[in-house]
């Protein structure tokens, strides 16, 4: 297996499991020489699939959207370079074996955070970002900001341990908030803090699919439909599968049994956080 850059991704609940095991064998069909890395509920599911190192992983954030930092970490602690996807992207064509990111993080996508944050409809969304960027003294538009559905991460020599801790710091500041998505900017925040290197290379790595970056590219004309048509159905499959009443009522359930536990956690978690206690009080 190749040393030089794995590709990881987080697949924890049914759903994503199998947005996972398409990957994992795109990567077999297409990448075979590379490893991925993935964190999961269940690894015994990736047991098929040689290239893959599962991880059993139970989700620490509230939503689950900051543990793709749990990922980076592992990949980073054996290979340079880690390409983080996630679940639900394809690769659907050859990737080369040869291919390198500088130090840091290099985004596939993004914009400055203060670019950013003028596209956000949500006001109080907006008012958190901003209060995070103050209590960090930062100026807004030296912040970067991504979207996370892929990018690569690259070690710079050891600043990544820095990364991760504030990443967590600042991912308890907006859980408490309310916004439990956002690592994107947790990540812009982070990385500008401690000096990480934070680039954009917005040509295609290796051929993709991702549903809504493929609506965009429809929309544009500058893909067809029907060309990627076995992928929206693979996709539209996994996400709304046909379920009973007694099935969708359990479901919603289970997603508050899971939810409260997570908050009570991240409550004596943002308390034991003496970087947090420094950086955003004790509220």
């Amino acid at each position: 297996m190749a040393d030089g850059f794995c590709f990881g991704t987080l697949a924890v609940g049914d759903r994503y499991r199998q947005h996972a095991k398409l990957l994992a064998q795109d990567i077999q069909n297409y990448a075979p020489t590379q490893r991925l890395i993935v964190l999961t509920d269940r690894p015994a599911d990736f047991e098929n699939f040689p290239q893959v190192l599962a991880v059993f992983h139970q989700l620490q954030s509230v939503k689950g959207y900051h543990d793709k930092r749990f990922v980076l970490e592992k990949a980073l602690s054996q290979f340079e370079t880690c390409v983080l996807l996630d679940a639900d992207v394809r690769i659907i064509g050859p990737v080369a074996t040869d291919l390198t990111w500088p130090p840091g993080i290099t985004a596939r996508a993004g914009c400055s955070l203060g670019k950013q944050l003028q596209d956000i409809r949500k006001p109080y969304e907006v008012e958190v970002i901003q209060k995070a960027v103050q209590h960090l003294n930062l100026d807004v538009n030296n912040v970067q900001w991504l979207h996370e559905f892929m990018f690569a991460m690259t070690r710079q020599e050891g600043k990544e341990k820095q990364f991760f801790e504030l990443w967590q710091t600042i991912s308890y500041f907006f859980e408490t908030q309310g916004i439990y998505y956002g690592e994107g900017y947790a990540m812009g925040l982070a990385a500008a803090e401690v000096g990480l290197n934070f680039g954009y290379d917005r040509t295609d790595w290796f051929p993709f699919f991702k549903d809504n970056i493929e609506k965009v590219r429809i929309k544009n004309e500058q893909s067809q439909r029907q060309d990627k048509q076995q992928y929206f159905e693979q996709h539209y499959q996994i996400e709304y599968p046909r379920r009973s009443l007694p099935q969708k009522i359990w479901a919603k359930l289970k997603k508050f049994m899971i939810l409260y536990p997570r908050l009570w956690r991240l409550r004596k978690q943002k308390r034991q956080d003496a970087y947090y206690q420094k950086l955003f009080g004790k509220g």
